[in-house]
């Protein structure tokens, strides 16, 4: 087949693939009026709402469909699973800045590779953020905020709590397929081995207090590389303590190790995806530095959709050198990359909350 093709263009739209999924559809009305879009996807007649309502474009770009997309854009963000990674070779080979909010941590080990690597017929060198750590980023980015405060991170201890009753799409819960794989992660400056699902506990998330397990996510390989973090932990827990103990039970009897691949797919996600009218996105984070220990708690009324649009809007400001940011080419991850001194408020200014604790005397590692 052709190849696809995208064209660095700095006064065109900004390309969304993905763009009226759920996040997608999030995005658009963070970011219309800001930049010109171009929405993309498989069926572009779901778009007629966002085209009504915010003048954007659409155009069909299925990935599954070997037939070539050719676009010229300011930036390309890709709100959607891409996994043999055509939306970021086209936009290294066009030289366009890229981000991404949707891969999970052994996909984002590859797309790191893929861009140190370089594409052999690649443009003029541009920022590829990966910005896939939980909600678009969002975690890391507070993290980074709070190791700031702190004088450097060496412990952050992440605890999530799953609104069932949220809003989401089907890639919501593409975690699901990560179940029965262990996962690497650093703790006391050690590379160890963790079985999703394990280590529970219970934690005050939000003001609700939710059991959460140890889940495979992206900041826990990227904090230590940015960071210097000695130990990175995420837990996930659920609105419905029911979700969680069931999930816990069917980690510890070996479920998902023997419900793995395509056959068992559907299975796996009926056991979350259940989307609602709309609920609340709420997550701790805590951090531990030379100075103390600092928390943070985050919550979005509006959903983790939103709570991951507002991820991808400020990435999508960090690459386009928005706000006085530097867009540096090459690879960055969020933490690596923020908007100096701002991220928490701008946070703030797109409807989430977030709330700092006084610092407190170091705990040690969780």
């Amino acid at each position: 087949m052709d190849k696809d093709q995208l064209v660095h263009d700095p006064h065109g739209p900004v390309l969304l693939v993905g763009g009226y999924g759920t996040v997608g559809a999030e995005l658009v009305r963070a970011a219309a009026g800001r930049w010109p879009l171009l929405l993309a996807g498989r069926d572009p007649r779901k778009a007629a709402d966002l085209i009504r309502d915010h003048a954007v474009e659409a155009r069909r770009w299925d990935l599954a469909d070997p037939a070539p997309f050719r676009a010229g854009s300011r930036a390309v963000v890709s709100v959607v699973n891409d996994p043999d990674d055509r939306v970021l070779r086209a936009a290294l080979a066009g030289g366009v800045p890229y981000v991404d909010v949707t891969r999970w941590t052994a996909r984002l080990h590859r797309a790191a590779a893929l861009v140190s690597l370089g594409a052999p017929d690649a443009g003029a060198p541009a920022p590829v953020l990966l910005s896939s750590g939980w909600m678009g980023g969002v975690v890391p980015l507070v993290a980074a905020a709070l190791a700031d405060r702190l004088g450097g991170a060496d412990r952050v201890e992440t605890a999530i709590r799953y609104d069932l009753a949220d809003r989401s799409g089907v890639d919501s819960v593409e975690f699901m397929d990560r179940l029965g794989i262990d996962f690497e992660v650093r703790e006391d400056g050690r590379t160890t081995s963790v079985t999703p699902l394990s280590g529970a506990r219970t934690r005050n998330v939000g003001g609700h207090r939710t059991r959460v397990a140890r889940i495979d996510t992206p900041e826990q390989f990227t904090l230590p590389l940015t960071l210097g973090a000695r130990t990175v932990t995420t837990r996930i827990g659920f609105s419905s303590a029911a979700a969680t103990s069931t999930l816990v039970g069917l980690g510890h009897i070996g479920f998902f190790r023997h419900a793995r691949g395509e056959r068992w797919r559907p299975v796996r996600r009926r056991l979350l995806h259940a989307p609602g009218e709309g609920g609340t996105a709420a997550l701790d984070i805590e951090v531990e530095g030379p100075r103390g220990v600092l928390r943070a708690t985050v919550t979005d009324p509006r959903g983790q959709a939103h709570l991951t649009a507002v991820g991808a809007l400020l990435g999508l400001r960090r690459v386009l050198g928005a706000d006085g940011a530097v867009a540096r080419p090459g690879l960055v991850f969020p933490e690596s990359h923020p908007l100096p001194g701002t991220v928490l408020p701008a946070l703030e200014e797109a409807g989430v909350r977030v709330e700092v604790a006084a610092p407190a005397a170091a705990t040690g590692a969780a």
